[in-house]
């Protein structure tokens, strides 16, 4: 695609690399197939083409305006297009380079604005979402249907492990999943135990950054980013194997950390070190013998890939050969590919559409029957759970020795 950049960016590192990535699209409509949001809508300007032509449009000078803005938004951020683009576009990088800028150009509404920073206030940090998350647990029963079904019920666990072992791998603890689903890293640690590893955490890392990064706040995720490099690296330096995320949106997020530091010389290193050593839990898992895991043996599993982990991570089948060797029946999940709606924040920010692709989500993972629902993210995970008629779980809660213990709704 010929590109003729405004001068105002043309010259910048954004829009080089904005020129970059246009230039590798051929314009040839196959990410339309894939985009859950095409299909739903069957609007152009809301498939990768057309936000693509949108951005470059904005880039080459045009006003971007709110309708812009709208169709940018809608986007999942699912990489489906990117799994399916013959040209290898980087359509994700692009976005995030054309939601600035339109985020610079464009004033939102009050409210919307008002939400959206609420959300980075709030979400990232454990220590304010707790109590919120506390009060909402308290009130659920009398919350409208909506609301309560995104607030899931307390869970027990268990207290991790002693680090005792020789093998050494830090744990992202996250920010969300720690209050609304604790039982997943406690279970995470209490397995890696079991196979002879010891889940390390680092009590000053946080958020991944992936939720500002969405919301284009890109300086502000970025200094997420370095401070989870300065958090790891002394256990890094000790000899920590690997850094292990639980939740498949931040495993994203943390192995692309050496592209979004590249042009920081403080950081950039560490960064791309870092990003070296993230690996989601199904790869670290994989290579030990699961069978002498003692799991519970819960009936028939339909497993949910979420887009961070097939998409994102390129790991399409890893977690379901991996709970097919330990022993569990899989049932067949029709157009596995597709999203769940949750994306992060897009669940809040674009419920109607989060809730579409719910439904038709769920149609597909309760078609063979399953007795539960198995996924590998948090925000996939409570999603789903909202109007599921199955309990919905992490998978590494099967191969815990005492019973997952499901949302309930």
């Amino acid at each position: 695609m010929q590109t003729n950049l405004a001068e105002s960016i043309r010259n910048t590192a954004r829009g080089r690399e904005a020129d970059r990535i246009l230039r590798a699209c051929v314009h040839c409509g196959f990410c339309t197939a894939t985009c859950p949001t095409y299909q739903v809508l069957g609007d152009e300007l809301d498939g990768p083409r057309g936000r693509i032509y949108q951005i470059k449009l904005a880039l080459e000078g045009a006003e971007p305006t709110r309708r812009t803005q709208r169709h940018l938004d809608r986007c999942l951020t699912c990489l489906n297009c990117v799994t399916t683009c013959p040209s290898g576009v980087e359509y994700h990088h692009l976005l995030d380079i054309g939601r600035e800028y339109v985020e610079e150009h464009v004033d939102r509404a009050l409210p919307a604005r008002t939400l959206r920073w609420l959300l980075r206030k709030v979400l990232p940090f454990p220590a304010r979402m707790r109590p919120l998350l506390r009060l909402g647990q308290a009130l659920r029963p009398l919350l409208p249907t909506a609301l309560r079904n995104k607030v899931p019920p307390p869970q027990a666990f268990d207290t991790p492990p002693a680090t005792r072992h020789a093998r050494r791998m830090l744990i992202l603890d996250g920010c969300v999943q720690p209050a609304m689903t604790p039982r997943t890293n406690a279970v995470t640690a209490a397995v890696l135990d079991s196979i002879g590893v010891s889940a390390v955490s680092a009590p000053a890392a946080g958020c991944c950054g992936a939720l500002s990064h969405h919301l284009s706040a890109s300086a502000e995720a970025r200094d997420f980013m370095r401070r989870n490099i300065d958090a790891w690296w002394p256990e890094i330096e000790r000899g920590a194997e690997a850094i292990v995320t639980t939740a498949s949106g931040c495993g994203a997020m943390v192995k692309e950390y050496g592209y979004h530091l590249r042009d920081d010389p403080d950081y950039c290193d560490r960064a791309r070190r870092v990003s070296e050593l993230a690996k989601d839990l199904c790869e670290v898992i994989t290579p030990e013998d699961v069978s002498q895991l003692e799991g519970k043996r819960a009936g028939r599993i339909a497993f949910h890939p979420p887009c961070t982990l097939q998409h994102a991570q390129k790991l399409s089948g890893v977690t379901e050969r991996l709970l097919s060797a330990a022993g569990f029946d899989l049932v067949p999940v029709p157009d596995s590919h597709l999203c769940c709606g949750s994306a992060g924040t897009y669940s809040i920010l674009q419920p109607s559409m989060a809730g579409q692709l719910r439904e038709r989500k769920l149609t597909a993972l309760q078609s063979g029957d399953p007795d539960l629902i198995a996924t590998a993210n948090i925000g996939c995970q409570i999603h789903l759970q909202g109007e599921s008629s199955v309990p919905v779980v992490h998978w590494i809660e099967l191969l815990a020795q005492k019973e997952p213990s499901p949302q309930s709704t």
